[in-house]
């Protein structure tokens, strides 16, 4: 009875992907919350537009922190190390105060009025303060090679190049030991069954598709929002996988990190 039971959830999983049907019961029971956080996010944009000039660059960085000073520095570090230089760095805090950072005329940043607790609101505000062509992704715990922009421009730029790229991570440990390398190819039917996309690596042509969820997930909920950003994102534009190590991503058991499992 039981395997009876299950078989039209086993048909829709192998017609449309098993992520993509929790991505929609995601949106069905979460989306009231949506609409409020969309209401706060498009008021912290006004605030803070209004308080100072919204950088401009070829490339914004968005770094989205919350009390991870330490990490949030070297974060920052890594992407100002980078070899494109036409770029700007915005970090946005998740209203828990900023703690002091380098002195870069590339880096911009602010705190929100509050906590919001969703890291799409977060990173939204990042990505409209900005005016950039292209927009880039940094968590605040983990680090960048110093030619990630520069491989991931170099494709983006080049003729007949896509709209998104996105590089290989290099998974570390806490204790800084590799624990392996992912890089997946670009294939939008296997994303709805395989979470392997992940912003830390994504630089993309801004695009009104460029915005994240804003749904409230807890380290509970599946897919990420990162998995939603890039599959909703490669619906109308065409994303590419470049094979090469760029982002030094931390497995942390205490942190909220993607396993990329399932």
């Amino acid at each position: 009875m039981r395997r009876i039971a299950r078989a039209p959830w086993e048909l829709l999983k192998r017609a449309f992907g098993w992520l993509v049907l929790f991505e929609l019961r995601n949106k069905v029971l979460l989306a009231p919350s949506a609409l409020r956080l969309r209401r706060l996010e498009t008021a912290e944009v006004r605030r803070l537009a209004a308080a100072a000039d919204r950088p401009a660059a070829l490339v914004a960085t968005v770094i989205a922190t919350h009390r991870r000073p330490a990490e949030l520095r070297a974060a920052v570090r890594s992407a100002l190390a980078q070899t494109v230089r036409d770029q700007v760095v915005v970090v946005v805090d998740d209203g828990a105060g900023l703690p002091e950072l380098p002195d870069d005329p590339r880096l911009f940043a602010v705190s929100l009025a509050r906590n919001t607790g969703v890291a799409g609101v977060v990173r939204n505000v990042g990505i409209r303060l900005t005016r950039s062509r292209y927009v880039a992704f940094l968590d605040d715990d983990n680090l960048w090679e110093p030619d990630h922009l520069e491989r991931a421009l170099t494709v983006l730029q080049s003729p007949q190049g896509p709209d998104g790229v996105y590089t290989a991570l290099r998974r570390v440990l806490p204790d800084g030991t590799e624990r392996d390398v992912l890089s997946v190819p670009f294939d939008r039917r296997r994303a709805a069954r395989e979470s392997f996309l992940d912003t830390n690596a994504f630089v993309a042509r801004r695009t009104r598709a460029l915005r994240f969820s804003r749904l409230r997930r807890t380290p509970e909920v599946m897919p990420r929002e990162d998995w939603e950003l890039v599959h909703r994102y490669s619906r109308a534009h065409s994303v590419r996988h470049v094979p090469h190590a760029t982002v030094r991503y931390l497995v942390n058991p205490a942190s909220f990190y993607t396993t990329w499992s399932g």
